[in-house]
């Protein structure tokens, strides 16, 4: 594979296929020259996501100080080139001249500082745009493993996943991630709220309050939507917070909840209708 400049845009060749074919990656202008060395050594890495990296970086991050504009921009690319989340990959992709540990401290160091408001706002405010009125919201658990750690900070006990049955539960360290994704009219799912927590962290209350955030900024971004959680969150406080704000709501209920008919009460599997 081969980039070409010429003039202000970038052509991307592939060499086993005739060279008449050919895909225009962007502006060259818009990709900042620290990373045209990483482009030639990633060729794998999809023509068109090079070229609009950094049209999305630049549209969150527009509001943002030139380090945090820096930050967001290495962040981007650098997942996008390496494919990994790990700071070490990236910052591997990014060629920088100071030495590996001071670019590592420099992305941790923003990282700690969390998502920056403003960022935040030039993210989700897009994203309103590309929804239907009264979107469907998905709201679920997962969890972050851990189980070699010794030094991360407030690490706590959260059931694996991958490991779970039907008739047990594991348990390992790592931290719980709390997620709410929006559906498209197309059914594409994008994220309005993902947060990781821990029971360990000072000021901590509870998962639940974690899961009313995101509740509440759904109903904040769309005024109105449906929120829809597995049976783990069959729980009444789940039912009075989305009723509270008038929202609407579908849970998968457990089969220990009772059920009250006119006819009789019972549990979700026992319950029929009359005869």
């Amino acid at each position: 594979c081969v980039l070409v400049c010429c003039a202000d845009r970038i052509f991307y060749f592939r060499i086993h296929q005739p060279l008449t074919s050919f895909c225009m990656v962007g502006n060259a202008k818009a990709i900042p020259k620290r990373y045209m060395t990483s482009i030639l050594l990633y060729p794998e890495i999809p023509a068109k996501s090079i070229g609009t990296f950094s049209w999305f970086s630049n549209k969150i991050s527009r509001k943002l100080s030139k380090p945090d504009k820096k930050f967001t921009a290495d962040m981007a690319y650098g997942m996008l080139a390496s494919g990994s989340c790990l700071l070490t990959d990236i910052v591997d992709t990014l060629h920088e001249h100071s030495k590996k540990v001071n670019s590592v401290e420099r992305l941790t160091r923003h990282l700690n500082k969390g998502v920056p408001g403003k960022a935040l706002n030039s993210y989700l405010s897009p994203i309103r745009k590309w929804l239907p009125n009264e979107p469907v919201v998905h709201i679920d658990d997962s969890d972050i493993v851990k189980p070699d750690g010794r030094k991360f900070e407030a690490l706590g006990l959260v059931r694996d996943g991958s490991k779970n049955t039907d008739t047990k539960n594991v348990y390992e360290k790592g931290y719980p991630v709390t997620e709410a994704c929006a559906l498209t009219e197309n059914g594409h799912p994008v994220s309005i709220f993902s947060e990781i927590h821990s029971s360990e962290e000072k000021g901590f209350t509870s998962i639940n309050d974690v899961t009313f955030s995101a509740m509440e900024r759904a109903a904040s971004l769309f005024g109105k939507a449906t929120f829809v959680m597995d049976r783990g969150y069959d729980d009444n406080k789940m039912f009075l917070k989305p009723d509270s704000m008038g929202q609407d709501y579908v849970i998968r209920l457990t089969a220990r909840r009772k059920l009250l008919f006119p006819w009789e009460m019972g549990s979700v599997n026992t319950a029929s209708g009359p005869a």
